[in-house]
C-alpha cells in the first residue's frame, strides 16, 4: 500500500463550523412518523436558524439518501428547497449505502479544498421505516396484460390467469440488505467475520451492551447536544434516540435467537445495528467564509479514503480505508485521540479491531507495511453507536463524524477517525482535527 498524496491537504483547508441532527427513531413495524426529507429539514432547520448567514449563501447542498421516496426524488433538492435555500443553490444526492452521508461530506470537502464552493450545507438522511413494499415481477406483468386487454373477452381471460401468489409483497428493505453479487444478506457477512476471527457469541453481546450503556451514560450527561427535537403532525415531540436500552444485559442478550443463520448463528437482533430513522447535517467551510462570516470553528476535515474489498466480508472496509490515511500522515493508533467505527454489527467491529493489529492481514489483504497498535476502546464510540443508536444508512456517515468532532471539543482532544463498513464490499474513513 504505497501512501499516496492527501487529496485535502494540496488544496485550500476545510473547516466543519456547525452540525445538528434529528434524534434516531427507531423503526417498530410500521412506517415512522416522519418522511426522510422531513428529518433533515427539522434538523437543518434548527441548524441554520443560529447561522449569521442566509440560508441562499450556500453554493451548494449535497445530501446522502439510500432509499428516497417517491415523492423526495433528488432528496437534497427537496431539503434545500423547505430549507430556504432558493432556487439558485444547486443540490444533488450521493448514494453510497452505509456511507452516503460520509459521501456527501467527502463531495463538499473536496469542492471547498479545490476552490469550487466556499460553503456548502452537506450530510444525510434516511427513514428506514419507509422502505417500499414492491409487487413482483410475475405480478406487474399480469398487470401489463390486464390493463392492456381490449375487448371483454381478453379482460376475462387476463384475470383467470391471476393468481393469489402474484400478491406476496417484495420487501425492499430486506432486498436492500442482500448483496446480490455474493448472495448474502449483511447479518450473513458478518458471521462470516465471526468464524474467520473466531469471535464468540458472549463477546458480541458484551460489545452490544456496552453500546447501549454508554449511549445512556451520554444521553443522561447530555453529551449529546448535536440533536434538535423534532415534531410530528400530531404534536408529539421526539428529543433522544430511542432504540437505546439501559436495561441492557448480558442474560437478555443471551436469550435472543440467531438472526441470519439459524440455529447455530451467533448474530442476533441485539449484536446487530437497529433499523433505524434519522438525518444528520454539517456546514462546511472555506477559510475564507469562516472569516466572512465570522464563524466558529467546529474542526477541520483533514483526509478521506475509500477502499474495496470482498463483499462477502465487507464489515472490513474500514481497516480498508483508514490504513492508507495513516500510511499517508506516518500515524499509529495512539496518535489518534478518539475513533468511530459505525457498529453494523458487534462481530464486523471486533473484527476491525483484531485485523487491524494482524500483520499478515495488512501484508496480503491491505497492502500495508505493518500492523498498528490496537485501537484503545475506551477511545472507540466512547458514547455508544449503532448497536444502540441505530444506523439510518444515509445519515449514518455524517452522524459519526459530526459526533467526533463533538467528542473532540468536549475532551479538548485533537484528532479523530470515523470509518465505516459499506454493503457490497467497501469502505471509507474520515480525518478530522480539532482547530483552537
Amino acid at each position: 500500500m504505497a501512501a499516496q498524496p492527501n487529496p485535502l491537504a494540496t488544496g485550500r483547508p476545510v473547516y466543519v463550523v456547525d452540525g445538528a441532527r434529528s434524534p434516531f427513531l427507531r423503526a417498530r413495524n410500521k412506517p415512522g412518523p416522519f418522511h426522510a426529507s422531513d428529518l433533515a429539514f427539522q434538523a437543518g432547520r434548527a441548524l441554520l436558524y443560529r447561522q449569521p448567514f442566509a440560508p441562499d449563501t450556500f453554493d451548494q447542498v449535497i445530501m446522502g439518501c439510500v432509499m428516497a421516496g417517491p415523492q423526495e426524488v433528488n432528496i437534497a433538492r427537496v431539503i434545500s428547497l423547505r430549507l430556504g435555500c432558493g432556487d439558485k443553490v444547486p443540490a444533488w444526492t450521493v448514494q453510497r449505502n452505509c456511507a452516503s452521508g460520509l459521501q456527501a461530506l467527502d463531495c463538499a470537502a473536496q469542492d471547498i479544498a479545490s476552490g469550487r464552493s466556499e460553503l456548502v450545507l452537506a450530510g444525510g438522511t434516511e427513514a428506514m421505516s419507509h422502505a417500499p413494499l414492491l409487487f413482483s415481477t410475475e405480478m406487474a406483468a399480469w398487470l401489463g396484460r390486464f390493463s392492456s386487454a381490449r375487448s371483454p373477452a381478453d379482460k376475462l381471460r387476463a384475470a383467470l390467469a391471476f393468481r393469489p401468489v402474484y400478491l406476496k409483497p417484495v420487501i425492499g428493505l430486506l432486498c436492500g440488505l442482500t448483496d446480490h453479487i455474493v448472495g448474502l444478506s449483511m447479518g450473513q457477512t458478518a458471521e462470516i467475520l465471526a468464524h474467520r476471527f473466531d469471535i464468540s457469541r458472549e463477546q458480541m453481546d458484551s460489545f452490544a451492551m456496552r453500546s447501549h450503556l454508554r449511549l445512556a451514560r451520554a444521553t443522561e450527561s447530555g453529551k449529546l447536544d448535536e440533536i434538535e427535537a423534532i415534531y410530528d403532525n400530531d404534536g408529539n415531540y421526539y428529543d433522544h434516540d430511542d432504540g437505546c436500552r439501559p436495561d441492557s444485559s448480558m442474560e437478555k442478550l443471551a436469550r435472543l435467537k440467531p438472526a441470519f443463520e439459524r440455529p447455530f448463528g451467533k448474530i442476533t437482533a441485539g449484536n446487530s445495528a437497529q433499523i433505524t430513522d434519522g438525518a444528520a447535517l454539517l456546514i462546511l467551510a472555506s477559510e475564507d467564509a469562516v472569516q466572512k462570516h465570522d464563524l466558529p470553528v467546529l474542526g477541520r476535515i483533514l483526509d478521506s479514503q475509500w477502499a474495496g474489498l470482498d463483499p462477502g466480508q465487507m464489515g472490513l472496509g474500514p481497516v480498508h480505508a483508514m490504513a492508507p490515511i495513516m500510511d499517508r500522515h506516518g500515524f499509529d493508533s495512539d496518535d489518534i485521540d478518539y475513533w468511530e467505527i459505525n457498529e453494523a454489527f458487534a462481530a464486523q467491529v471486533q473484527a476491525c479491531l483484531r485485523a487491524w493489529q494482524d500483520p499478515d492481514y495488512l501484508r496480503t489483504e491491505v497492502g500495508a507495511g505493518k500492523a498498528f497498535k490496537p485501537i484503545d476502546e475506551e477511545r472507540l464510540n466512547v458514547d455508544g453507536g449503532s448497536i444502540s443508536i441505530g444506523h439510518p444508512v444515509g445519515a449514518s456517515g455524517a452522524r459519526i463524524v459530526l459526533h467526533l468532532l463533538k467528542t473532540l471539543q468536549r475532551e479538548n482532544a485533537r484528532r479523530g477517525m470515523a470509518s465505516l463498513c459499506i454493503g457490497g464490499g467497501q469502505g471509507g474513513a474520515m480525518l478530522v482535527e480539532r482547530v483552537e
